[in-house]
């Protein structure tokens, strides 16, 4: 049926008939928030990239995470950054490490927000890189041990899921062996099962202060270039134990999230990350966008696309115009 017999125009022209047509649609229930937490008193300080966003200490998480519950987002991702680094990221897996030490505090005042933790290694170690330095590289098998002792201190402080977000080969079956083994069964695991070597990481290391002394991370993340061995990251992830999976970043990788969600029935998470984050933030500041328009467009595009779970530091501003709408 073509024009004039068909005319689309018929229901684009009523708000409420556009309401009950819509196709995707997107909740705060969608959303996750990221979190920098360190140690310490003082004032949060702003992260220059990143308006808006802060490293803060305990106390200052805590208040920001009841305003976060409060908006009705169900869950937080935390990042920390130790007060002193070592070769082998000794505080990711200490039981007084921040994140540690966070998670108590988030559990005790907020309790009913969900706390999930990235687990790495590069926030905490001297050289900023995922894992143990061998030969000039990260020395995937060493690492696995580390990354398991990290995710089961943080699931012994109370955190509710954890993140690995390091990309060693195999590092989800360590994990859930790990938790397994020591109780921690029902912990769910949510992989950066597809995690680029991209360049909208910038502002994040800013952030967490995780910039490579040396090298890069290309050995260990996937080339840009590369479609088809997402779909086999994804599977190795799954057949691991991953109970969610995740394409990091998002905006560049639509096609990769449409492609996970064809292909297998997971709940399938988007990180909106640091990079993407500072570009809308930075034209909306000189007045070039329209910033809700275009980061509720941009969300709803995750969901088209066929995320599940929209981890973005836009978290808080789309609870609140969710609710205006």
């Amino acid at each position: 049926m073509f024009f004039p017999q068909f005319r689309a125009r018929r229901i684009r022209g009523s708000e409420t008939f556009r309401r009950m047509v819509r196709e995707t649609t997107l909740s705060v229930n969608d959303l996750i928030y990221p979190m920098f937490s360190a140690f310490g008193n003082g004032p949060r300080k702003e992260i220059s990239s990143m308006p808006g966003i802060y490293q803060q200490s305990i106390p200052d998480i805590v208040a920001e995470a009841r305003e976060v519950y409060a908006l009705g987002i169900p869950a937080v991702l935390l990042f920390g950054i130790p007060e002193a680094k070592d070769a082998v990221g000794s505080d990711a897996y200490s039981d007084t490490g921040i994140i540690q030490e966070t998670i108590r505090a988030l559990k005790k005042e907020v309790p009913g927000l969900a706390v999930i933790t990235d687990v790495c290694m590069c926030e905490y170690t001297d050289h900023g890189h995922c894992g143990i330095i061998k030969d000039g590289d990260v020395d995937n098998d060493a690492t696995l041990e580390l990354l398991a002792r990290e995710a089961l201190s943080h699931v012994k402080a109370g955190a509710d899921m954890v993140a690995p977000s390091d990309m060693m080969d195999g590092r989800v079956a360590a994990i859930r062996e790990t938790l397994d083994e020591n109780g921690y069964d029902s912990i769910p695991i949510m992989s950066y099962a597809v995690k680029y070597a991209s360049g909208y990481y910038g502002p994040f290391r800013e952030a967490a202060d995780s910039t490579p002394q040396f090298g890069d991370r290309r050995s260990y993340q996937m080339d840009p270039a590369n479609r088809l061995e997402a779909l086999r990251e994804a599977a190795s992830d799954i057949e691991e134990g991953a109970d969610i999976i995740m394409v990091k970043p998002g905006l560049p990788y639509l096609d990769i999230l449409r492609d996970l969600r064809n292909e297998y029935n997971l709940p399938l998470a988007v990180y909106n990350v640091s990079g993407e984050y500072s570009m809308v933030k930075a034209a909306a500041q000189k007045g070039w966008i329209d910033e809700e328009r275009v980061v509720m467009e941009t969300m709803l595009g995750f969901k088209r696309a066929g995320a599940d779970i929209i981890i973005t530091y836009h978290a808080k501003d789309a609870a609140r115009w969710l609710k205006q709408r």
